[in-house]
């Protein structure tokens, strides 16, 4: 196990789609920036706190000339997360920054290909059931809990 903290940056992205004649502001967070800090935690609530005070969203920086600063109000959750809204000509965007500390990874593992049996089989047979989503059981707990 690992005890790196990270400062987190999700971002309200906002693109602008049209449809029959009518445009559409989609919002959608967007994690936007992942920061390794290192294994201290002070450290990341102190790398979060710059951030959350001079990150620029990329909705913002998009549309900024050199020397700009855009507006901003930064406020502290009770948990320690950021909340910002950062404003400068007519646009607005909100940004949220946290630290996390990494406790669980995991390399992305493929399945070897299907041999040329197996595709015929698989196209007369239909495709294999979609694997189950996740669930919370009683049997899912760790143990001594």
């Amino acid at each position: 196990m690992t005890a790196d903290w990270y400062v987190l940056i999700e971002e309200d992205t906002r693109t602008t789609e049209r449809a029959d004649g009518t445009d559409l502001k989609l919002h959608r967070w967007m994690l936007t920036g992942t920061h390794l800090i290192g294994p201290d935690q002070a450290e990341a609530a102190a790398a979060a706190e710059d951030a959350a005070l001079h990150h620029v969203p990329g909705l913002i920086a998009r549309h900024a000339r050199p020397g700009d600063e855009p507006a901003r109000h930064a406020l502290l959750t009770q948990d320690g997360a950021w909340i910002v809204l950062v404003q400068q000509r007519h646009r607005a965007c909100h940004i949220r920054v946290t630290t996390a500390r990494l406790l669980h990874t995991r390399e992305e593992k493929e399945a070897p290909p299907k041999s040329l049996k197996d595709k015929f089989r698989s196209a007369i047979e239909g495709p294999a059931p979609t694997p189950k989503p996740w669930t919370w059981t009683t049997d899912s707990k760790p143990q001594g809990t």
